[in-house]
């Protein structure tokens, strides 16, 4: 969540772009986007040279013979200098910082800079500067971006909103992605599975000692020394490829990651539920939180699909099956409905999930988890293609750390994650436990007996506390007691009140 200095900064920056004659809410997301990326480019290029010098090796700026686009350079030109100069020199220089025939280049091949005014450029800057975001932690440009695009009109009219980034790193645990798989995200928005699954292997390969991490548990230094040139090259360039069907998000998407360190992301402008999109059987892993509650023209999805639905929570499910190889892994956070729904669709979904494959666990999550964007309910699936399923693995996720209303404001001691990733990580020990305080196994003939039904609710066994009464005799002896005692008392009154003055 942002602070309230931070929102009234946002607030003040979008002013200035409708007052400058950017109505348009998108337009204005966009050009605040590359203004957020120039600055960050070099905080980014400041911490590459501090972490070179710390291990000795040497460092190459990205601003090397391009000094005067760094924005120190040109942060306190006058007005009209900066409007040409950021338009004509540095625009250009960040829409081909990756090279010239790259996947971010092709994505930004399109950008305009938009922006019409010095005195608007001027004043956005400024505010821009005083953001301080290398002084936050990972998660203040996420909510940047949500925060500006929860002010659009069409904000959240598909189901989509940003998934927090603690309930990311659990699914990236659980599904512990390793550098030699390929992985996708098939709904990517700004990039953020992608990102910490980055992050996740990066910190798999480093040495326990030489790992840093901020208070909310984001890593902060990742050398991964363990990993080979060629390792490293495939990570950054062809291990992790994403997809979304706004060109928007696409951009920033591919601005968030190139920030990060991903030199060549691959990430791209698609519609992946549509006939156009024809991929299948490439992937390792795939981790997604897509659009919920969505629904799509019947006449444009792809014949590849095999659920008949338009919507679009199990159409994803359904491409992520396509997607992987087989044996792939996949963690997808979809809502209830999904675990319950009563159509056709719905269950044969959850049929092919149990039948045809390996339906690994079910995380049931707090409705709080993604207020104030929503209040839905919703669980993590984690599966893996082919296979059947012998029975499921089922936690109970009761809290996350966060207040679970719209502060969401940190708990110290109410956080179900470290155990959900413990009791995952161990369920299949030989002879261990059958079940937990917050987890239990399902087996698959009771799943079939009702339909498939993969709610939480149904098979969670119900714990009864045992109660302990008082013999019949000792309960009459003391009613008994308390009898006699009221008739003495009444006695007693009765005696007061005959001994009392008529006042009449």
């Amino acid at each position: 969540m942002l602070a309230a200095e931070l929102k009234s900064q946002i607030d003040k920056l979008r002013d200035r772009f409708w007052s400058g004659g950017i109505s348009n809410p998108l337009t204005a997301i966009e050009q605040i986007s590359y203004l957020i990326f120039m600055k960050r480019l070099e905080d980014m290029d400041h911490k590459h040279r501090k972490a070179a010098e710390r291990s000795g090796t040497k460092h190459v700026s990205i601003f090397k013979g391009r000094e005067n686009c760094r924005w120190s350079q040109w942060l306190h030109m006058a007005a009209e200098a900066m409007l040409v100069h950021v338009r004509d020199q540095v625009f250009p220089f960040i829409k081909n910082l990756t090279g010239e025939d790259t996947y971010f280049a092709r994505a930004m091949k399109d950008a305009v800079f938009m922006i019409p005014k010095p005195s608007l450029l001027q004043e956005a800057v400024r505010i821009v500067d005083e953001l301080n975001i290398a002084q936050q932690n990972q998660d203040t440009q996420g909510d940047l971006y949500e925060y500006l695009l929860s002010k659009l009109n069409t904000s959240g009219e598909n189901g989509q909103f940003r998934t927090p980034r603690h309930i990311i790193r659990m699914m990236v645990k659980l599904i512990d992605p390793k550098i030699s798989e390929r992985i996708c995200d098939p709904a990517a928005g700004t990039g953020g599975f992608l990102l910490n699954t980055y992050q996740h292997i990066l910190e798999s390969n480093s040495y326990l000692d030489t790992l840093e991490y901020d208070d909310d548990g984001t890593p902060k230094q990742l050398p991964a020394e363990k990993l080979t040139a060629k390792q490293r090259t495939f990570l950054k360039t062809n291990a992790l490829t994403a997809y979304d069907f706004d060109t928007t998000m696409v951009r920033i998407g591919l601005m968030n990651l190139v920030l990060h360190g991903i030199s060549q992301p691959r990430f791209f402008y698609a519609d992946t539920l549509s006939k156009a999109f024809e991929e299948s059987g490439q992937y390792q892993v795939i981790l997604a939180n897509p659009p919920f509650k969505g629904s799509i023209d019947k006449s444009d999805i792809s014949d590849q699909l095999r659920i008949q639905s338009t919507k679009t929570e199990l159409l994803f499910v359904d491409l992520m099956l396509r997607l992987l190889v087989l044996g792939g892994r996949c963690a997808v956070i979809v809502p209830d409905g999904v675990l319950f729904g009563s159509s056709n669709a719905h269950q044969a979904l959850r049929k092919i999930l149990v039948e045809e494959n390996q339906l690994d666990g079910i995380v049931s999550l707090p409705s709080g988890v993604f207020k104030p964007y929503a209040g839905v309910s919703a669980a993590v699936l984690l599966f893996t293609k082919g296979g059947q399923t012998d029975k499921v693995w089922f936690y109970d996720m009761q809290a996350d750390g966060f207040s679970l209303d719209d502060k969401r404001q940190p708990l110290s001691d109410n956080d179900d994650i470290p155990d959900i990733i413990k009791q995952w990580t161990t369920r299949n020990v030989k002879n261990g436990p059958e079940k937990g305080d917050k987890w239990f196994w399902v087996a698959n003939a009771e799943l079939a007996e009702n339909k498939y039904d993969l709610s939480l609710s149904r098979y969670k066994p119900v714990v009864y506390e045992e109660v302990e009464y008082e013999k019949p005799d000792v309960i009459l002896n003391r009613i008994l007691s308390l009898e006699k005692e009221i008739e003495k008392e009444a006695g007693q009154l009765l005696v007061s009140l005959s001994t009392t003055p008529n006042e009449h």
